[in-house]
Formats: C-alpha cells, sequence, structure tokens
C-alpha cells in the first residue's frame, strides 16, 4: 500500500476514484477518470451506475487492497478490460482474455455497416452470418442481437477465442443459433452466406513493435500480424469470399488506416463489387463494404 498513500481502509469510493484518476493522468493513460471509475466499480463489485450511489462508502482494507492492485496494473499500461476481464460492445456484455482481442469502439463501424447492407424488410429473415476471424465473437453476437432469426457462424484459428467466443454467445442468450469452428478463414466451409464480417490482423509486421504497450504487450499477436505488408488477412478472405457470398450478398472488413485502396483492389480482383468505406467517429475508413453481383 506504500505506493498509494492516500489510500487508505477508511477512504472513501470518491476518495478513491480521484487518486486513481490523478495517478493516471499524471502518467499520461487516455480516459483517466472513466478507467478509475471503473476499476474502483469492480474492486467494490459495483457497476458505474452504482458507484455514484456509493460516493461516500468507506473502503474495508480488502477492498482498498484490490484497488491499490487494479490501480498498479494500469499504471503497467495493462488495458482496464484486461484486468476486469469485461468489455462492453454494441452494447452487449462481453467476456474477453488473454486469447482474443479486446473488442474496440471504432469496430462497431463494421457492424453499422454490415446492418446497412442487408435491406431493412430482410432482417427478419432466416439469414446466414459468417465471422471470419471471430475471436470474442463480438461482430458475430452484435449481429445476431439485430437479426432475430439468423444463424450465425464464427471461425477462428485459436481454440482458445472460440472458447471465449462460445461462452458469451451462451451468456447473452444465443443457444441454438451458433456454431464455432476452428479454422484458418473460410476455406473449409461452404456457403451460401447473406452477410460476412470480419475483423483481421492488419498492422505490418514490423509495426507492431511501435504500437502502444497496452495493445503490443497484451493484444494476442496473431490477432494483430497481418504479415509484411499488414494485408494477409484481407488477401484470405479475398481467395474464398466469392464462392462463400449469396448473389447480391455482402462482406464487410474492418480496415487499418491507410487499407482502403489495397484492400478494395484485392476484393475487386476476386469478382466483388466494391463501395465506398465507412468511417468511423475519428473520420478514418474504417468498412469496407464488398458485394457479390446478383
Amino acid at each position: 500500500m506504500s505506493a498509494f498513500p492516500g489510500l487508505k481502509a477508511d477512504a472513501s469510493a470518491a476518495e478513491a476514484c480521484r487518486l486513481l484518476a490523478q495517478m493516471f493522468r499524471a502518467r499520461g493513460l487516455e480516459s483517466p477518470e472513466l478507467d478509475a471509475r471503473i476499476l474502483v466499480g469492480y474492486a467494490l463489485k459495483i457497476d458505474r451506475g452504482q458507484l455514484a450511489a456509493n460516493d461516500g462508502r468507506l473502503l474495508d482494507a480488502h477492498e482498498a487492497a484490490a484497488i491499490a492492485d487494479h490501480a498498479t496494473r494500469r499504471l503497467s499500461h495493462e488495458p482496464v478490460a484486461r484486468i476486469t476481464g469485461r468489455k462492453e460492445f454494441w452494447s452487449l456484455d462481453l467476456h474477453v482474455g488473454p486469447a482474443v482481442l479486446v473488442p474496440r469502439p471504432e469496430t462497431e463501424t463494421v457492424v453499422e455497416a454490415a446492418l446497412a447492407a442487408i435491406d431493412a424488410g430482410t432482417r427478419k429473415q432466416p439469414l446466414r452470418l459468417l465471422d471470419i476471424g471471430t475471436g470474442s465473437g463480438a461482430l458475430l453476437l452484435a449481429l445476431l442481437a439485430e437479426l432475430p432469426n439468423a444463424f450465425g457462424i464464427g471461425v477462428d484459428i485459436s481454440t482458445a477465442a472460440l472458447d471465449v467466443a462460445r461462452d458469451n454467445a451462451v451468456t447473452l442468450g444465443f443457444a441454438g443459433r451458433f456454431a464455432f469452428v476452428t479454422g484458418n478463414g473460410g476455406r473449409a466451409l461452404s456457403g451460401p452466406f447473406d452477410i460476412i464480417v470480419s475483423n483481421p490482423p492488419y498492422i505490418a509486421h514490423d509495426e507492431i513493435a511501435s504500437l502502444a504497450p497496452e495493445v503490443r504487450e497484451y493484444d494476442p499477436a496473431p490477432a494483430l500480424d497481418g504479415g509484411g505488408d499488414g494485408l494477409d488477412g484481407y488477401r484470405m478472405i479475398a481467395a474464398d469470399a466469392y464462392r462463400l457470398l449469396a448473389p447480391g450478398a455482402s462482406l464487410v472488413v474492418e480496415l487499418g488506416a491507410g487499407q482502403e485502396v489495397n484492400s478494395a483492389a484485392l476484393l475487386t480482383k476476386a469478382g466483388l463489387t466494391v463501395g465506398v468505406a465507412r468511417k468511423d467517429l475519428a473520420g478514418i475508413a474504417r468498412a469496407l463494404t464488398a458485394t457479390r453481383p446478383s
């Protein structure tokens, strides 16, 4: 506890939040106040909404020690989601673990683009979905939440990742609406699918060392490494996309910054009609839609 002299067993929850936010801000961490409130709430086993009503709650020794431990880990650049084991995506509470990428807010742009590619009149139809490189299942489960009669398949090379995705799917109540398959891309699958989504690894191999420590040290390398030019994942997807898509159906892939032109060229060469990429909130071209001609 010596590293946190202001955090004592008789401190209030509000005081703990202020102390953690101050330390996080001094270390240059992003969103220090939000991180502090999440970690204090996690230690107290209450959510952020409940925390606001418990600002005056006094910490016991066990709670103060837990908060100090969480703060130490965050100051070492461990992401909050790695500490809590949870991450919200598309308003879904997902379990995340060492085997999966922590879902990013910008990846919700892929969900938006996928829903936009599905005619509103067919959203209640028994659609078939495919998520290539499903990880935690974030993209697939977000779409299942929006498409009530859809069935989704998630494929990943990591069996440990698939265990996480399967656990999330069951916890969220999607039993009977999903299957998870071990594999590298879509080569072992047969279509047709009404929508395919993917957040492939898209970081060029030599650029991984320069990533923020929250990413470089905690996200699984296979979920980051896109090969020498960062495009290996798109090449793999393009190889099977036309075969797997139903006529008129669409593929939506997440893009790394500056990858729209090269990714579009790969998908066009594969026989798909490529649209304009949808931008995320930062104005970066993030979700590229490609459609198999009818």
